[in-house]
């Protein structure tokens, strides 16, 4: 049996809660790993300041997967300076990393089965930007959308990839071609030169307005999705409310080219007003848990976990009672 280095941030607020469940159902399926724990998130910084050292980013280099529970405002009225801990974590770990693809499923039988496939590296959210004549009356703020062939063309490979293997093997390139003419057209033009080397898959086009307008009134049009960061965030938390609630939206952070570690966390947030009252539903923890046992090859346990969890609705309870029940399908 092999055994799995895997890295453990409990992180903020419901948190540490719903990753204890998920490792009672890696455990329930069988998958052996040796559980690496770290102390980071909203309350560390509030308590030392420290955000993600050097040195641990370097010890996460050496692991197999990181399993992160959620970060931020640790306790109602209680706050790290806006932002700075999510850029201090998920936003370096995914650029130093190289996590490039972000990957959230969506299933709710009988109408959602999809997935989105998010560019996680590139985008408004490379950081490009700046001020002119700050805090004037005059003042301008510029935040620059960053676009190379090299990180488009392979999100939209490993999207075609993706879908050739599902089984209506169909794609839709997600943007805003028709204002965002530079970024839009450099998409399409990759995502067209790559479909020429995938023939078994059907591919489609909608401006970023009409997938939200889709995914609620119509899920079931799509398969596989690939769009940018930016549009991808807010396409798959809408996702997410259509598909259920925040409580069953999973993600994955891939590094495809494992050159460094991936990263599985759910995407609810710290809810910290229900923290430490054992009500936080955990099965986006236990999902993502789920997308970390497959892409570990742990394919038989990955789909085993994954049939348990494929009506979440029946389950009901306390944040234990809920993966005890997960745990006993298993």
């Amino acid at each position: 049996m092999t055994t799995h280095k895997i890295a453990v941030v409990g992180g903020d607020g419901i948190g540490p809660e719903v990753i204890a469940e998920a490792l009672k159902v890696i455990d329930a399926a069988g998958v052996s790993i040796e559980r690496i724990d770290y102390d980071l998130g909203a309350a560390r910084y509030l308590r030392d300041g420290t955000v993600l050292p050097d040195s641990v980013l370097d010890e996460w280099r050496g692991v197999d997967a990181i399993l992160l529970g959620a970060v931020g405002d640790p306790a109602p009225g209680v706050a790290a300076p806006a932002g700075l801990v999510e850029r201090g974590i998920l936003l370096r770990m995914r650029f130093d990393l190289d996590m490039y693809i972000n990957l959230r499923p969506f299933r709710l039988p009988p109408r959602i089965n999809c997935e989105v496939i998010r560019e996680n590296t590139e985008g408004t959210y490379a950081g490009e930007g700046g001020f002119l004549r700050k805090d004037t009356p005059h003042e301008i703020a510029t935040q620059g959308s960053v676009n190379t062939r090299f990180g488009v063309e392979r999100c939209v490979r490993f999207a075609f990839e993706r879908a050739s293997r599902t089984e209506r093997r169909q794609l839709h390139l997600v943007h805003k071609k028709n204002v965002l003419t530079f970024a839009g057209d450099l998409w399409q033009r990759t995502f067209d030169a790559v479909a020429a080397e995938y023939p078994q898959v059907s591919t489609g086009y909608d401006h970023v307005d009409a997938a939200c307008i889709h995914f609620v009134e119509r899920p079931e049009r799509y398969d596989v999705v690939v769009t940018d960061n930016l549009f991808g965030d807010i396409l798959t938390d809408l996702g997410g409310a259509v598909a259920g609630g925040v409580g069953y939206a999973a993600s994955a952070n891939l590094n495809p080219d494992r050159t460094g570690p991936s990263m599985f966390e759910p995407v609810h947030g710290t809810a910290p007003d229900i923290a430490g009252q054992n009500r936080a539903n955990p099965i986006a923890a236990i999902i993502s848990a789920s997308l970390m046992l497959e892409f570990l090859g742990e394919a038989d346990a990955a789909a085993r976990l994954n049939a348990a969890c494929e009506h979440p609705e029946q389950f009901q309870g306390s944040t234990t009672e809920i993966g005890d029940a997960v745990a006993a399908k298993l």
